[in-house]
């Protein structure tokens, strides 16, 4: 045995390296080849019931990126649902079961992942130190210090804000009888809000934007305003709960403020009744989505003689003072004007100090996220009552959440430089060549448009411009410090710092009333690192921003199938907003007009109602209420046509190219991973109370139907996964538009 053992050890010796190497690995070689064969397999067996098998033939991509695809997709998919009764739960069904929404968050998605991605990135990027890095980036790092600065936001206290409102005229249920109504004048009011840096616009809302009918010019808007809490709730009335939790935090704000409980109490629930009528007058959704009754353009003289309750020139010059001045025959649109109407006349007969109470009010509202912790803790008493949430996000998180938003120009030139890969750039690019394309021959493939109108839609889409990734001015200093060089940011006072930002870009705003509009201007798509992507109707332009092109929407390495369903349905659906019900009435130059024959006309609102009617039939099972076909309809109309385009899309290249092999552990052709992948952009889990405040406030279907809607509308879909006609999945009756 030993002199067996000496020959054998002799025999290794004499081995090459490389020989040593294979025969060392050779083992476990062989058992990573037999796992991977057991775990097809398995997997095989495991989903014949419920899909369509491919031919055995079929090539397997077995780079990295796949590996990794594959097991996101097995993270997903719940194989124990037939995809033809509900592709949504068959395609998120995992997801949904072994994701727990964390305290602090509304709900979980693929959206949330990709932006925590982005958040824990924007941290990076804002902590770091770079000795040689230019001033205007340190100014928003000083910043981010600020917000994370919170012994020093302990040490100022609520003194800052109290210092605030005493030079506005002071807050009446805290000043008590000290304050004088007959000093009192809202307008006034309205202008020492605007001299500080709040917004000004809690009774009447004047902004600068683009003219709808002549988009190379700006024009000033007055228009309702928004409200502090949603007025499809507040108009609940006070039985509401939503109603009493927002009564609820007026209080506990005013007494954290030094308010007597019972004062607060009975004052500002006259506030809270005047912002009821503030509700009652202004316009609802659906009524806003027709924008000719939101262009009422006139002259300041003619707006006096109208809505005579209000000195308007002297108004409109003190709210843009110092920025600009106006005269009697400048032209201004008038958003709503029966909101104008009525609010006159609501002034009229309400006392001055529950005008008062609510306008200060409003403005502390706005403040509370730069102020103490305790102020902050009613905040988050609040957001439990309106969506469920018992904790706040971790501070470094909402910090990052407020440079962004703050400062999105410099936020987004830090992100780029570190983090975006211009092989996505170009990646995307390609694809919004291709879904152009795509939604090119549905257009000429549509028989009920006439031949005139289909002309101006194939013109208007061609002139589609896009804006992918970033501007390359994000990279350059000096542009990015001439823009930035009146804003003052101090890192130790976060609540004044906030209010220079807010003044530098009021200053921005009202000064471009002058300047002629740049449709391609880099300032306007510098908002980058964020995880959305949007349409804009007066420049006939669509946005991808950096953010979005990673995590399930997008990896340059993985197969097209995959980003041409997530990242390409994206475009696809930004695409379809241009011809969706208010896109559509901008032509291809961006300007609000009507190009519609109205035969075609007649036939695009017949297929819209066939949505709208779709939409209203589906149920939230969670909260027992049904969507708003109508007040969703345009980004239903843009669902259907984003994946319907993304699908041709992908086939148009792979004619053009080659078919692309399988993920390895799945038995999915292509073409049905393009639907999983699809879907898996709209995995979703909510807590009860935001779905009740999305059905109420967003112009988004439940995600739930973002799947079902537009994959049931498609053959294709049906034929990829053989649902059978009549199922749920493949209805007979089909609805579309695009």
């Amino acid at each position: 045995m030993e002199a067996q053992f000496k020959r054998g050890d002799s025999c290794w010796k004499q081995r090459t390296g490389l020989e040593k190497w294979i025969l060392t690995l050779l083992p476990c070689l062989i058992l990573i080849i037999l796992v991977l064969i057991i775990v097809i397999a398995m997997q095989q067996d495991h989903t014949k019931e419920n899909v369509a098998y491919t031919s055995s033939n079929e090539e397997i991509c077995v780079t990295q990126s796949c590996v990794s695809t594959s097991n996101l997709v097995l993270e997903y998919i719940d194989t124990s649902v037939d995809p033809c009764d509900n592709f949504y739960k068959f395609a998120c069904g995992n997801y949904i079961k072994n994701n727990i929404i964390p305290d602090e968050k509304l709900a979980v998605n693929s959206f949330s992942i990709v932006n925590d991605k982005v958040q824990q990135q924007l941290r990076v990027v804002l902590e770091s130190h770079d000795k040689n890095e230019a001033k205007v980036l340190q100014t928003v790092k000083d910043y981010y210090k600020a917000c994370m600065n919170k012994g020093k936001i302990a040490e100022l206290g609520l003194q800052v804000l109290k210092d605030v409102l005493v030079s506005c005229g002071g807050w009446p249920v805290l000043e008590g009888p000290r304050w004088i109504p007959d000093s009192f004048d809202w307008e006034n009011l309205m202008f020492a809000f605007n001299r500080i840096g709040f917004d000004s616009g809690y009774l009447v809302e004047v902004t600068i934007g683009t003219d709808l009918k002549n988009n190379s010019i700006r024009g000033i808007q007055l228009d309702q305003p928004s409200l502090g809490l949603s007025r499809d709730f507040i108009l609940q009335g006070n039985e509401s709960q939503f109603v009493q939790g927002y009564f609820k935090y007026m209080i506990d704000v005013a007494v954290e403020l030094g308010c007597e409980k019972q004062a607060a109490e009975r004052e500002l629930k006259e506030s809270l009744d005047f912002e009821i009528e503030l509700a009652k007058i202004s316009s609802s959704k659906e009524e806003r989505r027709n924008i000719t009754m939101l262009y009422n353009v006139m002259t300041i003289a003619e707006i006096q003689e109208r809505f005579s309750g209000i000195q308007w020139l002297e108004y409109l010059n003190s709210i843009l003072h110092p920025h600009v001045h106006v005269n009697s025959s400048e032209a201004v649109n008038v958003v709503s004007p029966r909101y104008i109407s009525s609010l006159i006349d609501l002034l009229s007969r309400t006392p001055k100090r529950v005008q008062a109470n609510y306008a200060m009010w409003r403005v502390i509202k706005s403040q509370i996220s730069y102020l103490t912790e305790g102020m902050i803790q009613h905040q988050l008493n609040f957001h439990r009552t309106l969506f469920g949430v018992s904790e706040r996000p971790s501070r470094w998180k909402e910090c990052v959440e407020e440079v962004s938003s703050e400062l999105p120009i410099l936020t987004s030139a830090l992100y780029v430089r570190k983090y975006f890969d211009n092989d996505a750039k170009s990646a995307a690019h390609e694809m919004v060549t291709y879904i152009k394309e795509s939604f090119h021959n549905i257009l000429l493939s549509l028989d009920w448009m006439d031949e005139q109108t289909r002309k101006s839609a194939l013109d208007k889409a061609a002139l589609l411009e896009s804006h992918i990734g970033y501007p390359d001015e994000l990279l350059d200093d000096e542009i990015l410090g001439k823009y930035h060089e009146t804003l003052k940011v101090d890192p130790d006072e976060y609540f004044s710092s906030h209010l220079n930002i807010q003044l530098h870009s009021l200053s921005v705003t009202n000064s471009g009333l002058r300047e002629a509009v740049n449709k391609t201007s880099w300032i306007d798509h510098s908002n980058v690192a964020q995880v959305n992507a949007f349409y804009n109707p007066l420049e006939n332009s669509i946005m991808v921003p950096a953010g979005i092109l990673q995590g399930t929407y997008f990896h340059k390495d993985r197969p097209r199938y995959m980003n041409f369903a997530a990242i390409g349905s994206v475009i696809g659906h930004e695409i379809t907003h241009g011809f969706d019900d208010t896109g559509k009435q901008f032509d291809k130059n961006g300007i609000f007009t009507d190009w519609w024959d109205q035969k075609t006309q007649e036939l695009f609102l017949e297929k819209t109602q066939c949505i709208i009617d779709q939409y209203n039939k589906y149920t939230v099972v969670e909260v027992n209420q049904t969507l708003n076909g109508f007040n969703t309809q345009g980004e239903n109309i843009a669902d259907n046509g984003g994946i319907k385009e993304a699908y041709f899309a992908y086939t148009t290249w792979i004619k053009r190219n080659e078919p692309e092999p399988m993920l390895p552990g799945l038995s999915y052709s292509p073409s049905q991973l393009f639907w999983i992948s699809g879907a898996i952009n709209w995995c979703a889990v909510y807590r009860p109370e935001v779905l009740t405040w999305l059905l109420a406030t967003d112009t988004h279907s439940i995600n739930e139907f973002r799947v079902l809607g537009p994959f049931g509308n498609l053959a294709e879909f049906a034929t990829d996964f053989k649902c059978p006609s009549g199922s749920v999945m493949n209805p007979i009756h089909k609805c579309t538009v695009w």
